[in-house]
């Protein structure tokens, strides 16, 4: 697949299924589960699922959607970042999660800088939103480094725990 992104250490580029192996590993991670959910994807045809019914179809419906984040050398995958587009939110959010073992290096500054960027540049949005759990206090200090502010605290189904929602203008 092609590059999307590039950074001097990292390339961006959309998800396919090949990447299901990979992704059973992020969504299983205890820290993806703790900070952003349960995707219920345990096995490489889930993962395949998911990825055709998720970053796939939204590449599809909206021309963006999660990007697999890569370290160019050597070519590994350490994480997902992208633009979301949730109908219970009015404008997209940008979105990232990362395998424990790639955090604190700037990965994930670095790959967020490059899809905001995009976002302003390439898709022209004029801005983004973020969710974030309350508790998920590494995320929300890169949201803050990124420009973005906090708006509200906000639920996106009656039943779901309560989130940050932050927005930043492009």
């Amino acid at each position: 697949m092609a590059a999307l992104l590039e950074t001097p250490r990292l390339t961006l580029r959309r998800l396919w299924e090949d990447d299901a192996p990979f992704m059973v590993e992020l969504l299983n991670d205890p820290s993806f589960i703790r900070n952003i959910g349960d995707r219920g994807v345990r096995t490489i045809d889930e993962a395949r699922g998911y990825i055709a019914q998720g970053p796939m179809a939204s590449y599809a419906r909206y021309g963006f959607g999660l990007y697999l984040v890569e370290l160019t050398a050597p070519r590994t995958s350490i994480g997902i970042c992208g633009i979301l587009k949730r109908e219970e939110l009015p404008d997209p959010d940008i979105g990232f999660a990362y395998l424990p073992a790639y955090w604190s290096k700037g990965y994930a500054q670095e790959a967020a800088e490059a899809v905001k960027a995009y976002a302003r540049d390439t898709l022209a949005l004029p801005r983004l939103l973020a969710i974030v759990s309350p508790s998920n206090d590494s995320s929300i200090r890169l949201l803050e480094k990124l420009g973005f502010t906090f708006a509200s605290l906000r639920r996106l189904t009656p039943e779901a725990d309560e989130l940050k929602l932050y927005a930043c203008p492009l």
